[in-house]
């Protein structure tokens, strides 16, 4: 029998993953993970964790599998609380859902489960993994969930070949409502559980509150920029070779207080990212704004009108090669080379057509047609037939 330990959420996917795992024959072991219990910078007054971790017990008492709590707030803190402060601070816009998976539930967890002597680490998320021989080296395949609107390989971008060889995704093949018939039926707590919303095994996060207890309120104004503002009357050049027009279409535009007019205050542009429509209170538009762009340094939120407003939109993206991650090494690009793929820059956005071009230095993502809200600091993944074959933190 392998042992598997299965990252027992409290949810009904991770339910259902250790209740499969042991109808397959695995000897099968429970897990909740603790990653959170920092009084200082507290994250809402209810307490899911708590909750989450009691129901987590129940399912375990029910299948009839050991369970323990491991506390792992410490590296969690360490590796993606404070990294989404300072990503902030900078004025960029992190994906900690991601980092979970590639820093805690795939590292720091999966060494625990390995010193429990287990064979495999099991999580509750709809994707698939397959495996293929090629040039006599076993190779792992991440590939997306069955259920189109739950398919979450975009969260799981960052992991190694390592990591994925000893992961399982029990209901990669399943749909959503299949999993819950599963739980009713074997008399699951968590069978009707609402999923949770919100950063990783923590619960609900009030992001604005949550920064404010870090990065200090600091006033600055909100400027409103016209479709026909300076920025966008920029005059496209002829250029020598497809690189120099990538780069070019790579940067973002620029802008300055005199391109808008001022229409009110906030409380800090590192509160706020590109593509944010909430929290703006400004009134008085027949559309409403949308940030698109900050500028920490200055502490100015620039805004535009309505959804098509020019500012949000941009075809070209650049991951600089510290922050490329191929799943797929055997077919990481070399300089010069280019390759067709579908990509996404966010959960839940539907795959788009793309062309990958390496350069020395990192790697342009061409869109066939302009992406909304292109933000520093996410993860851009591309994929071809289902399979996602890398991704990088967008530059």
């Amino acid at each position: 029998m392998k042992r598997v330990i299965v990252g027992l959420s409290g949810g009904v996917d991770s339910s259902v993953t250790a209740y499969l795992l042991k109808e397959q024959g695995y000897e099968v072991i429970g897990l909740f993970m603790k990653n959170w219990h920092d009084d200082s910078v507290t994250i809402s007054n209810e307490c899911p964790w708590l909750e989450d971790s009691n129901d987590a017990m129940i399912v375990a008492d029910k299948l009839g599998i050991p369970f323990q709590v491991v506390d792992l707030s410490e590296q969690y803190k360490e590796r993606i609380v404070d990294y989404m402060f300072s990503e902030y601070e900078k004025g960029r816009t992190p994906n900690p859902d991601v980092l979970c998976n590639r820093e805690i539930k795939f590292d720091v967890f999966m060494d625990i489960a390995m010193n429990l002597g287990a064979d495999y680490v099991a999580t509750g998320h709809y994707c698939r993994k397959a495996e293929e021989e090629i040039n006599g080296k076993r190779i792992y395949k991440l590939l997306a969930g069955k259920d189109n609107n739950k398919d979450q390989s975009y969260f799981l971008c960052q992991l190694s070949q390592e990591q994925l060889g000893k992961a399982l995704f029990p209901i990669g093949e399943l749909t959503k409502p299949e999993v819950r018939e599963i739980a009713k039926k074997a008399d699951l707590i968590t069978a009707e559980k609402k999923d949770s919303q919100g950063l990783c095994f923590i619960g609900k996060v009030r992001l604005p509150e949550f920064l404010q207890q870090k990065l200090q309120p600091k006033e600055g104004v909100i400027v409103r920029v016209d479709d026909n503002a300076k920025p966008f009357q920029r005059v496209v050049p002829n250029f020598s070779d497809k690189y120099e027009e990538l780069d070019f279409f790579a940067t973002k535009y620029q802008y300055d207080q005199e391109d808008g007019k001022v229409v009110g205050k906030h409380q800090g542009a590192h509160y706020f990212t590109k593509g944010q429509r909430k929290g703006l209170a400004v009134g008085g538009t027949k559309e409403p704004l949308f940030v698109i762009e900050t500028d920490v340094k200055e502490n100015v939120i620039y805004t535009g009108e309505g959804k098509n407003h020019k500012g949000l939109y941009r075809s070209v993206l650049f991951v600089s090669d510290k922050e490329l991650h191929w799943i797929r090494e055997d077919l990481a690009l070399k300089t010069d080379e280019t390759m067709q793929v579908e990509a996404r820059i966010r959960y839940r956005q539907a795959l788009e057509k793309a062309t990958l071009y390496k350069v020395d230095n990192g790697l342009f993502v061409e869109f066939e047609n302009p992406q909304s809200a292109i933000q520093e600091g996410q993860f851009v993944a591309w994929y071809k037939d289902e399979e996602l074959l890398g991704s990088g933190v967008i530059s």
